[in-house]
């Protein structure tokens, strides 16, 4: 009966997104995506990847490259297993060859993920730095046409806009990120005030990036993700098998009494709303982070405009019904 149950919301969470899949299809073009992730601190990076793969496999998004923030030994295989696994195996990854953070998951899902599936990477030192990987690939894209999406540290955001001139482009990263890009939608803040977990890693490049980035930046804030509790339908889904996704969200779910009703969802959003747009699901409100103190406490000021952070519009379990469904897409064989 259990798993009848959940077998049911999965496919109310099928009926809730199917129409919204053909709507998008038949009006735009897909959405250019480089998502930049610290993935592995936590595993709802897990699911914003999987949001972007099955968004990308129903037409509506085109994964342009996998950058990590965070640099632990397995993360550039843990990258490649998630993109090998949705049948994309080419996609450019990177990760830091600098000062960078270095945190991995406790639950050990990564350990376990890249013993089990094909990927074609082992090292970290396979890969070029993230900044080589952004000026290279933005380089090659149409005008105001690409949406980042940043689910982890600043660091190589802002590395990307300190960055000068090279073989990809004679402008410096600034000005390639003015010319290239359309819109950064981050997971990261907290709103209107407060300190939250991506912001308060590496401070220095979070003010940096807030301070200099050139285009329009959306937040998904601490406070949305948070209620958002998502994988429960995709663990007992017996449908599924010999699939990366519910493996990670099968070992860590049980070792966090505060995940007995899924993981709070703050990746997924970003991903989600970077690709499906703000409208059906959330609310602007504008301004601008006017700093990031020592503590990690975003301050927000009113009076400003370039950035926006979420707010409520449509209710959570609306929102929950549409990741847990997204989350549970199998491989569209290429």
């Amino acid at each position: 009966m259990k798993r009848t149950y959940w077998w049911c919301l999965f496919l109310a969470g099928l009926l809730l997104l199917s129409p919204v899949i053909s709507a998008a299809q038949q009006s735009r073009k897909p959405v250019h995506v480089i998502f930049d992730t610290d993935i592995g601190p936590d595993y709802d990076d897990v699911g914003a990847i999987t949001v972007l793969h099955a968004l990308a496999d129903s037409g509506q998004a085109k994964i342009l490259a996998t950058v990590a923030s965070n640099r632990y030994p397995k993360i550039a295989e843990v990258l490649d297993v998630f993109n090998t696994y949705f049948g994309e195996p080419n996609i450019p990854i990177g990760v830091p060859k600098g000062p960078s953070v270095e945190l991995k998951d406790w639950q050990g899902w990564s350990d376990a993920i890249v013993a089990k599936y094909p990927h074609k990477i082992t090292s970290n030192n396979q890969v070029p730095d993230p900044v080589v990987v952004y000026r290279s690939v933005l380089s090659n894209q149409p005008d105001h046409s690409v949406t980042v999406v940043s689910t982890g540290f600043f660091t190589n955001l802002a590395n990307l806009l300190e960055s000068g001139p090279d073989k990809y482009s004679p402008l410096n990263g600034k000005e390639l990120v003015e010319q290239k890009v359309k819109r950064l939608v981050s997971m990261a803040g907290k709103f209107p005030s407060g300190a939250e977990f991506n912001v308060d890693n590496d401070i220095p490049s979070s003010n940096y990036v807030f301070a200099n980035w050139p285009t329009e930046i959306i937040f998904s804030g601490f406070e949305i993700g948070v209620k958002i509790k998502t994988g429960i339908p995709l663990i007992h889904n017996d449908h599924i098998e010999n699939d990366p996704v519910k493996d990670v969200f099968s070992i860590s779910i049980p070792k966090a009494a505060e995940d007995k009703n899924g993981r709070s969802s703050w990746d997924e959003t970003a991903a989600l709303v970077a690709v499906k747009g703000v409208s059906p699901y959330f609310k602007l409100v504008p301004g601008h982070i006017s700093s990031v103190d020592d503590g990690g406490q975003v301050h927000w000021d009113t009076t400003r405009t370039g950035q926006y952070y979420l707010r409520d519009k449509k209710s959570v379990a609306y929102i929950t019904g549409v990741i847990n469904a997204l989350i549970q897409h199998q491989p569209v064989r290429k």
